[in-house]
């Protein structure tokens, strides 16, 4: 970042704000709205105006102002809106963050403002470690590839193929799928990356077919599994006797009714389905869909709703203060989300959360991750030591 911004930034942060912006708090919130992965943006949109519609957008007697803004996954965009936000909005927090290279670039910004910075999406592992400045009310994959290398090593698998995403997260899936897996005396036959951006998986694929694997573990962004699926059944690995298991991205509930019946019979692991069976959840899809056309939550949306909880409360108990006391109140909340019980960890300001293992089955005619098992508590196994 050029020094005169940095200089702009210092004076912004150390100059006493005018009276009138202590009107409202504000809310930067980051997505990408258009381009490959608006999918996510659109989710955590709907439910951020869901939470504020159903607890309110006033705290401390101040209205919750949302300052939306699009930076279609570019990082170098995400990194100017959050200078701009931060210098001339006068924002209390920044949050959203669709993916791994959009936070880490918003990193640096909210350390030097001091600016509490809640990801809502993006799950590498080492993001928190990017700013003391960062909550997640995501996931990460480490957190939630564990389970589908437990199960399938419990259930007969010797021989597997990994194919994932080629930037953070899916190095982190691939990783933590390799380690668990062989621990536990199986065997990767060929590991394979394909790029973030526009991938034609139809050349991996046929290099997992040809590997004698069992079964392919796959990890892909949001929005991205259906052409990941349309193309597992063009080459006919479902039909090459290849199972298919994921982390949960790859049947994201916003798409998953599109794939059609090679998608049915998928074993994954996540810690958010629509198919959740509590109260809580049945209030939330219901309440998403009647605000959103009959739009299935996924678990960015998930993300998005708890994000705004996180933050909202904090800021009760700071009376509207951002800053080292928001960052604070932030750290160490226990509450029941829509996906389950939750815990922000104070000390590395992760999330601490139950993973399903899910199976896609049929359910009065559309598709759903029906959950199968439950593990409890799960922290990010990078973090747990």
């Amino acid at each position: 970042m050029q020094r005169r911004t940095w200089i702009a930034l210092a004076l912004a942060v150390a100059l006493p704000l005018p009276a009138l912006a202590q009107d409202a708090v504000k809310i930067g919130l980051i997505l990408p709205m258009t381009g490959p992965f608006a999918s996510t943006g659109r989710q955590i949109d709907a439910a951020v105006k869901l939470y504020l519609a159903q607890n309110g957008s006033s705290v401390a007697g101040k209205k919750v102002e949302i300052i939306l803004k699009d930076d279609a996954s570019v990082a170098d965009t995400t990194r100017r809106i959050a200078q701009e936000l931060v210098v001339n909005d006068k924002v209390t927090v920044l949050a959203g963050f669709g993916l791994t290279p959009l936070a880490l670039a918003t990193a640096p910004i909210a350390t030097q403002s001091k600016t509490p910075m809640v990801v809502m999406a993006a799950a590498t592992s080492s993001i928190t470690e990017a700013s003391p400045y960062i909550v997640r009310t995501s996931f990460t994959l480490p957190q939630v590839t564990l389970g589908i290398a437990e199960w399938a090593s419990k259930n007969g698998l010797k021989k597997v193929a990994t194919l994932v995403t080629d930037y953070g997260p899916g190095i982190d899936a691939e990783k933590t799928f390799k380690e668990r897996f062989t621990l536990n005396g199986g065997e990767v036959v060929t590991d394979v990356r394909v790029p973030l951006r526009n991938p034609d998986f139809a050349p991996f694929l046929q290099r997992v077919r040809d590997s004698g694997a069992q079964a392919l573990f796959t990890f892909v962004p949001s929005g991205v599994g259906s052409a990941l699926m349309k193309q597992f059944a063009e080459r006919g690995l479902d039909k090459a006797g290849i199972r298919l298991i994921a982390t949960g991205d790859v049947t994201d509930d916003d798409i998953l009714n599109d794939m059609g019946e090679v998608a049915v019979g998928v074993v994954t692991s996540h810690h958010y389905s629509a198919a959740h069976k509590s109260p809580a959840n049945q209030k939330f899809v219901e309440a998403f869909g009647k605000a959103n056309k009959g739009m299935r939550p996924n678990f960015m949306a998930v993300g998005g709703y708890d994000g705004m909880r996180v933050i909202l409360e904090g800021l009760k108990a700071t009376k509207g203060a951002g800053g080292d006391a928001l960052l604070a109140a932030m750290k160490g909340q226990v509450f029941e989300s829509p996906r389950g019980p939750v815990l922000i960890d104070a000390q590395t300001r992760d999330i601490v959360q139950d993973v399903y293992i899910r199976k896609v089955e049929r359910v009065n005619g559309q598709l759903y991750n029906v959950e199968i098992e439950t593990q409890k508590s799960v922290k990010d196994p990078a973090k747990s030591k």
